[in-house]
């Protein structure tokens, strides 16, 4: 493996001018800095990452810790992340909370360990005491799809509300008047803000959101099964489901189907969160679809604008809703709406 003598020595100029060109220094000649670099290429020299950073206090690493790496939802903000990063020129080392505070801090803190330049981080809720001193240790920070109120760090999100808005017109001019949601954990400022928005949705119409009809999830699959089959129970079941995120509608697919009953003949079903998965059940689910990848996209710039000095900005982009026919729609609402 070539060394950086090599290269020099190859250029025809000193250890110090390739150091200063593989630095990027403006003080190397352009012709210099040629040399070197053709040097580089000739020899495969690559570059020792690690005394690099020693030398310059930079790693050219970033952190994402996500909720849950088997949703769909977060596998595709992470890949979207790594090739933003990556077209940056920074490396990404990911770390997977599993919707669990504890394995979210010991990501967090085994990233910091690895003096990263900066983190992404969806939190998995609303009080971790490691990440707000980062924060307050001046970490370069930056909050993806989930944030922690009144803490001063760039968020990139969806909102979601006018979307949801848009699911209801939508259910009521099919004719469903009972709705229920399968929320998600009210830890999370997601969980929260879904339930909120549906229940002013519903209000628009005059329509309730009883008590029986929100059950509490976790945004995984397991508890859309079983919040389903308390739904299904109940002595006036709802005539939609809807699960706020991906996860929890494909539990609550599969208990409506233990039940022998049929979508959306006995029970119309919706979700926060649209999947690839989504046209291929059947009937295919009508979703709301955040657009993640313009989010990982969004939240790689944000971040990498606050580790060379420059202000990063929060980002909020709209979620919209796309009709399939898991709720009643005919045809040509699907036609319509579905792109």
């Amino acid at each position: 493996m070539a060394s950086i003598k090599d290269v020099a020595a190859e250029a025809g100029v000193s250890v110090a001018t390739v150091s200063r060109v593989l630095n990027d220094h403006p003080s190397v000649s352009a012709e210099a800095r040629a040399r070197v670099l053709a040097a580089v290429e000739r020899l495969g020299y690559r570059p020792n990452a690690v005394a690099r950073s020693l030398r310059t206090d930079q790693t050219h690493t970033l952190g994402l810790v996500i909720s849950d790496v088997m949703n769909p939802y977060f596998t595709e903000l992470a890949r979207s992340v790594e090739e933003e990063a990556r077209a940056l020129g920074y490396s990404v080392i990911i770390g997977n909370a599993d919707e669990r505070p504890d394995l979210q801090d010991h990501h967090v803190r085994n990233l910091l360990d690895r003096r990263i330049d900066g983190l992404l981080v969806s939190p998995t809720d609303g009080g971790s005491p490691l990440m707000l001193d980062a924060v307050r240790a001046g970490t370069p920070m930056v909050f993806v799809d989930r944030w922690i109120p009144g803490v001063d760090v760039p968020v990139v999100r969806a909102d979601g509300r006018t979307a949801v808005r848009d699911l209801v017109a939508h259910l009521h001019g099919l004719g469903h008047r009972r709705l229920a949601i399968i929320a998600g954990p009210a830890a999370t400022t997601t969980g929260r803000e879904r339930v909120e928005a549906f229940r002013e949705a519903l209000g628009s119409y005059g329509l309730e959101l009883p008590d029986v009809y929100i059950g509490q999830g976790d945004f995984q699959a397991e508890s859309g099964r079983r919040v389903t089959e308390g739904f299904l129970d109940l002595p006036e079941p709802p005539e939609v489901v809807f699960a706020a995120d991906n996860l929890m509608a494909l539990g609550a697919l599969d208990a409506v189907r233990a039940r022998g009953l049929r979508i959306p003949d006995d029970i119309a079903l919706a979700a926060f969160d649209d999947i690839r998965w989504f046209v291929h059940t059947d009937p295919p689910i009508t979703a709301v679809a955040q657009p993640t990848g313009e989010l990982g996209r969004a939240a790689v710039r944000a971040l990498v604008d606050r580790i060379e000095g420059r202000p990063g900005e929060s980002v909020t982009l709209p979620a919209r809703l796309v009709v399939r026919r898991s709720c009643g729609a005919n045809p040509t609402s699907v036609q319509r709406s579905t792109s």
